[in-house]
């Protein structure tokens, strides 16, 4: 399991409510969107997302994770959903086999790459972080950031290539290079 989650598990586990929000926080959205894939209802998914967490933090005592926090997660929606499926009116006309598969491997690193990334960003000073979003996010060139701060196009150099240098330090070195070369904007002045 990875660490920062075996944490917040343990912490669940001892009782505190804090790390459940935690926990709560980090994988409530991403958990209704799978369900509402399937479902079309965001209502109903977030009360099944709702309820799961509720489960969990119930039977905190009783469940052994050793993998991760999060597949459990995904495991315990999943059940939610067939369960609905199969005590709802719609049992006949909705096949259950069309549910989706647990996310695989690969999305999850993704997912795991963003978050990691998110956090970096929001731990650059504010003005540099948002030069840096203008840049990577919005592809303004160096002369429109410094346009639309009201600052010079050498300052907006030198924050890039500290912002840059702090993702680098921050980073596990094959996520910045995936940032780098491709979240990276065309550098046009």
């Amino acid at each position: 399991m990875e660490t920062k989650d075996q944490i917040v598990w343990e912490n669940i586990c001892n009782g505190n409510v804090t790390s459940m929000r935690i926990l709560h926080d980090r994988y409530y959205f991403q958990l209704c969107l799978y369900a509402n894939k399937h479902l079309s209802n965001l209502a109903l998914c977030e009360e099944l997302v709702s309820d799961c967490f509720i489960k969990l933090w119930l039977q905190r005592n009783h469940i052994l994770i050793q993998k991760s926090i999060k597949t459990y997660l995904y495991v315990m929606l999943r059940n939610q959903l067939v369960d609905h499926i199969r005590k709802s009116h719609k049992v006949l006309i909705y096949n259950t086999e069309s549910l989706p598969d647990l996310p695989h491997d690969e999305l999850i690193c993704k997912q795991d790459y963003y978050a990691e990334l998110y956090k970096a960003i929001k731990k650059i000073p504010e003005q540099r972080r948002e030069i840096l979003e203008l840049a990577a996010f919005d592809s303004l060139t160096y002369k429109e950031i410094a346009a639309k701060l009201n600052i010079s196009v050498n300052t907006v150099k030198t924050q890039m290539g500290r912002a840059y240098q702090f993702l680098k330090k921050e980073l596990d070195p094959k996520n910045f290079l995936l940032f780098y070369f491709f979240g990276k904007p065309k550098i046009k002045i």
